[in-house]
């Protein structure tokens, strides 16, 4: 009988013992519950997650052709809506690599006027396919190398004339008279004005980073070249005749020419620094400095103090050309 009774102690400590552990676990899950309970208050509304749209992005379908023979040169798919004509032109150089970029004008109609690299597609397009006609537009200079080459070429053709090398002037002649002083001076005025020219272009000016034709190039410099070589031809020349009023007229005059000068430089400043109000650019208007004071009188005052300084180099040289130049 003894032997039996064993067993069920056993089995009543075991059911003691597994009472206690559930009573721990219960107490604990309910510790935990009200953890995470206040856990989840603590931490406020969830807040929802914000749909994502999806923009539908539409595409175009250039067909590109030839503005003298009408042909089919190529088709630029998947064009987006807001890529420029600069952007078409360089996807049009990647299918066919002989049209390049700068080269390239391209136009809505065949006698239309060339459409500009800041052109959006959907501004011109009246369909899903827009037609585009391609035209060579033949050897392409910036218009850095444009300025530069326009400067540089006078610059260095006064200095010729102004040494008198003899295949310009009779040898002879030349060593026999000597220059007047006022030939020097017009030598340094007609120095500053190019140098000054050169630096504006290289540090003052924003350029514009397209192309213009070669002919172009070579208009200006005929232009400049040309007048130049006239202008220094006569006031280096060994029979140059100085002013009628001296050093009176030449004082005077050379002032107002560095006056001038110095004008025009501040008002390029000014003008290559606009005031920007929202998305307008406001023309610049008078300061403290007196050069900037000529707005008062007109819009543009370096075209002012340009013609200034050259009218005021001919009355200190009292030569024809410089006159015909301003």
């Amino acid at each position: 009988m003894f032997k039996r009774q064993k067993p069920l102690a056993s089995e009543r400590k075991r059911g003691l013992f597994s009472q206690r552990a559930t009573r721990f676990i219960l107490r604990d899950d309910m510790r935990n519950f009200h953890f995470l309970s206040k856990l989840v208050l603590s931490a406020g509304p969830l807040k929802q997650t914000p749909a994502v749209k999806h923009s539908k992005t539409t595409h175009f379908e250039i067909e590109i052709l030839d503005a003298q023979t009408r042909k089919q040169i190529c088709i630029l798919d998947k064009v987006t809506q807001s890529s420029t004509i600069h952007d078409v032109k360089q996807k049009f150089h990647k299918a066919c690599p002989k049209w390049y970029p700068s080269r390239v004008g391209l136009q809505l109609e065949c006698d239309g006027p060339f459409l500009k690299d800041y052109i959006t597609i959907q501004s011109i397009a009246a369909s899903s396919i827009v037609t585009l006609y391609a035209t060579d537009l033949g050897q392409q200079v910036s218009w850095t190398t444009v300025f530069l080459a326009e400067y540089t070429g006078p610059l260095l053709i006064y200095l010729l004339f102004y040494l008198r090398i003899p295949c310009i002037y009779d040898g002879k002649e030349s060593a026999r008279r000597l220059r007047h002083p006022v030939v020097h001076l017009a030598c340094f005025c007609h120095c500053i004005h190019y140098i000054r020219y050169l630096l504006e272009t290289l540090f003052v000016h924003k350029v514009s980073a397209g192309h213009t034709p070669l002919k172009n190039l070579i208009t200006s410099c005929a232009f400049y070249w040309g007048f130049t070589s006239w202008i220094a031809y006569y006031i280096n020349h060994p029979l140059y005749t100085p002013p009628s009023f001296g050093n009176r007229q030449i004082t005077v005059s050379a002032i107002n020419f560095l006056i001038c000068e110095a004008g025009n430089h501040f008002i390029n400043v000014m003008l290559s620094h606009p005031n920007h109000t929202g998305n307008n650019a406001c023309f610049p208007s008078p300061n403290y400095n007196p050069f900037t004071w000529m707005f008062f009188l007109v819009s543009c005052p370096n075209y002012t103090y340009e013609i200034g300084s050259w009218i005021s180099f001919t009355v200190m040289t009292q030569t024809l050309p410089d006159g015909l130049t301003a």
